[in-house]
């Protein structure tokens, strides 16, 4: 019961610790909010300061000016603090000691409008003045963190509550207590149930600050978790997939997907398993993520998503997670880059890697697949095996890029396919006619980066 009931009013906890590095970018945000917090105060000081300029003195003529002198040592102590928080020192304790000595020199600049004024003590309980306490409250919400705003709520507490017993001990002889509203209003009597209230109020006002920043700090932290898993989701998967993931309605579940028109490239490096075995799974991993950063570039400079990575083998998708309709041209040219890029570049420990390319088009399901507690956010379909397909043939054609027959009509001529023959792929029926790339460089038709002409492969039924 208790449980719930603190839920419902302060908001559920975050779940679990929160990583270090999360813990960090909150202790930043903190600080900057300090910086804000002091140009807030600055800005009070000097509203302080232009009205105090600005309102005419009608007070006695005493020696001393107590107010100049309050304001002052506010504007000092506001200056120093700004500079501290900019030097990013200002510890918890600091902080507290920072709270509280806002509140006593706001409440030594009200308590000496009496000494200004030459008046009783009372007389400085009527100052409107005593509204910035709730401003100086207010502000300490900025930084996000419910302790200050309680010290604000209690100092400014103590310190009314200071003033009030300071004015009746002033004079023994006439505390000046009344019971009537009406001469507490037209005189400077004092009505303890008016100071009640101030003090009530101001209680209330801190109380719901705490609740409110309690609440929104939980929100925040669960919000920058998110976030981060978010961000850290874009790692392991496509910026685009996790984007999706993450900015759908409702949770996905397997099976969730939709039907479009795409197209599909697997990559696979030749002789991998012959590399690998003459690197340490340390050596090996460093070349792996060489290929992929550089494969990467490529596959991002046409719109390309890698929607799966299984050793050194890619699944790459066009129009399958993001809007493409230019897709098949797009396939090809990242094919034909890696493939041009793969047979030349020399990667760690003096390896090339040259890469086969399947590539096919035609119309695949983008979504999730698996269990209701481990899915796998994927593209699948028929045409997908056949690009998986295409990609185990280069090596029985000794070709590099293998792309189906609805891939070259899609392209429209933009590149000069060969047909290498006619095959019927394992698990279909109806044979598919296959085609290799040479002649003029895609460039030259579609603006893209430059490829090499591929030589023919033989054609192999």
């Amino acid at each position: 019961m208790y449980s719930k009931l603190k839920d419902f009013v302060f908001g559920e906890e975050t779940p679990g610790h929160l990583p270090e590095r999360v813990q960090e970018n909150i202790a930043r945000q903190q600080q900057e909010s300090e910086k804000l917090i002091g140009w807030v105060q600055f800005a009070l000081v000097a509203t302080f300061s232009t009205l105090y300029a600005l309102s005419p003195k009608t007070g006695g003529q005493a020696m001393f000016q107590p107010v100049p002198w309050a304001i002052s040592l506010y504007f000092l102590f506001t200056l120093t603090r700004l500079a501290a928080a900019y030097k990013n020192y200002l510890p918890g304790w600091l902080l507290i000691w920072s709270v509280i000595m806002d509140m006593s020199l706001l409440m030594f600049l009200i308590w000496s409008f009496h000494i200004q004024y030459e008046q009783p003590a009372s007389f400085y309980l009527k100052a409107p003045t005593l509204m910035y306490v709730f401003i100086f409250i207010a502000v300490r919400a900025l930084r996000f963190e419910p302790r200050y705003i309680l010290w604000a709520g209690l100092a400014a507490v103590v310190g009314w509550s200071t003033m009030v017993g300071y004015v009746l001990i002033a004079d023994p002889n006439d505390p000046m207590i009344t019971r009537n509203y009406v001469d507490y209003l037209t005189s400077n009597a004092v009505l303890i149930g008016a100071e009640v209230d101030k003090m009530l109020s101001i209680i209330a006002v801190t109380l719901v600050l705490c609740v409110a920043v309690l609440r929104a700090q939980r929100i925040m932290n669960k919000a920058v978790i998110d976030s981060t898993a978010a961000k850290d989701l874009s790692r392991f998967v496509s910026r685009e997939v996790a984007d999706r993931i993450t900015s759908a309605d409702h949770a996905i579940e397997p099976g969730d997907g939709e039907s479009r028109v795409g197209s599909v490239v697997f990559t696979d490096i030749e002789g991998f398993s012959t590399v690998s075995e003459k690197l340490s799974p340390q050596d090996l991993a460093q070349m792996l993520n060489e290929y992929f950063e550089a494969t990467s570039k490529i596959i991002d400079a046409y719109g390309g998503v890698i929607t799966q990575f299984q050793g050194d083998l890619m699944l790459i998708t066009f129009n399958a997670v993001t809007r493409d309709d230019n897709h098949a041209v797009n396939a090809m040219n990242t094919a034909v880059g890696i493939r041009d890029l793969c047979a030349t570049h020399i990667f760690s420990h003096g390896a090339t890697l040259p890469t086969r390319c399947g590539i096919n088009t035609g119309d695949i399901v983008i979504g999730a697949i698996g269990s209701k507690d481990r899915l796998s956010f994927t593209v699948h379909g028929d045409q997908v095996n056949v690009a998986a397909r295409l990609e185990q043939l280069n090596k029985q054609y000794g070709s590099y890029i293998l792309a189906a027959e609805n891939t070259v009509n899609a392209c429209d001529g933009a590149f000069d396919f060969v047909q290498a023959g006619e095959v019927t792929v394992r698990g279909r029926e109806t044979p598919t006619k296959i085609y290799t790339v040479q002649g003029a460089r895609a460039e030259i038709k579609i603006s893209a980066n430059s490829t090499n002409p591929q030589p023919a492969s033989s054609v192999v039924t």
